[in-house]
């Protein structure tokens, strides 16, 4: 089993998978679109992507205000959800994403990439953090 973590931007989407035994996250690519509400092809890739490496849920990044309020973005979120789940037959949850993008920014300033060349890689470290902040909490779930 593995699991897809998805940062869904407004032109692109950053994609993340787990290992098999869900316990690390990879960044795998940033899916990009021209215009905002053209997604064919985004779910497309979306669903080659969960096919390939046998994906059995997908983690969708919540982008909640830091206050804890819900805007415009969320609800465009909450229409990407419903779509995924109707085209991938997968079942999608929410899992905060304040503050990933910050978190992914600061990681690429320590490791030394020039600010130019951030934005190229920012959203598919974010669904890592995503999906990884994920893995966490199911690790520490008690088992049954």
């Amino acid at each position: 089993m593995r699991i897809m973590g998805l940062d869904f931007g407004s032109k692109t989407v950053g994609v993340a998978i787990s290992d098999p035994l869900l316990l690390t996250a990879q960044g795998k690519e940033i899916i990009r679109r021209k215009e905002e509400n053209k997604l064919r092809q985004t779910y497309a890739r979306i669903e080659e992507l969960a096919k390939e490496y046998e994906v059995e849920k997908i983690v969708l990044g919540r982008p909640k205000h830091m206050n804890g309020t819900e805007g415009v973005r969320v609800e465009l979120t909450e229409e990407f959800k419903a779509n995924l789940e109707r085209r991938t037959g997968l079942p999608v949850v929410f899992w905060d994403e304040r503050l990933t993008t910050v978190a992914a920014d600061k990681a690429m300033m320590e490791a030394g990439i020039r600010r130019e060349h951030r934005k190229e890689y920012v959203d598919m470290i974010a669904a890592t953090l995503i999906l990884q902040g994920y893995l966490d909490y199911l690790a520490n779930q008690p088992k049954e």
